[in-house]
């Protein structure tokens, strides 16, 4: 990558904002927008690769995004936070910022979140429980 450019990407104020359709752990809807400074004191240092793994999570879905050419993202509010990384690495990598849409975490009876690598249900097992996209939807706060 060319050093200036990504100097200049940094630079930028307005690359460090984002569309959110829904709303962030703290009700964040609308333009988001965030500084450099913000990301050093609130985020740190990220990891993009390790020796022992090609390319990190926020590398991926922002390489992959960009090839797919996605123009709305959605996801847990739990990543909500992630998304002003993936924001810089689109600015430093000079690719489209999506459009974002983070919704609430869906629950068992529990509490717990449900999640594919604790082996969580899949939407296909609800509606084959009998459940309605209405229901679904209210599973996820929409």
């Amino acid at each position: 990558m060319d050093v200036v450019k990504a100097c200049q990407a940094v630079r930028n104020p307005d690359r460090y904002r984002f569309l959110e359709l829904g709303s962030g752990p703290g009700g964040e809807t609308g333009i988001i927008t965030f500084t450099p400074d913000e990301l050093i004191t609130t985020i740190g240092d990220v990891v993009l690769s390790r020796r022992d793994m090609g390319t990190s999570y926020h590398l991926s879905v922002v390489l992959d995004d960009a090839a797919q050419g996605v123009t709305q993202v959605v996801r847990g509010r739990d990543l909500f936070d992630a998304t002003r990384i993936h924001v810089l690495l689109q600015a430093l990598l000079n690719l489209p910022t999506p459009e974002y849409f983070h919704h609430d975490l869906i629950r068992d009876g529990a509490g717990k979140r449900l999640a594919k690598r604790d082996d969580a249900r899949a939407i296909s097992k609800y509606r084959a429980e009998g459940a309605s996209p209405d229901d679904i939807r209210r599973m996820v706060g929409l």
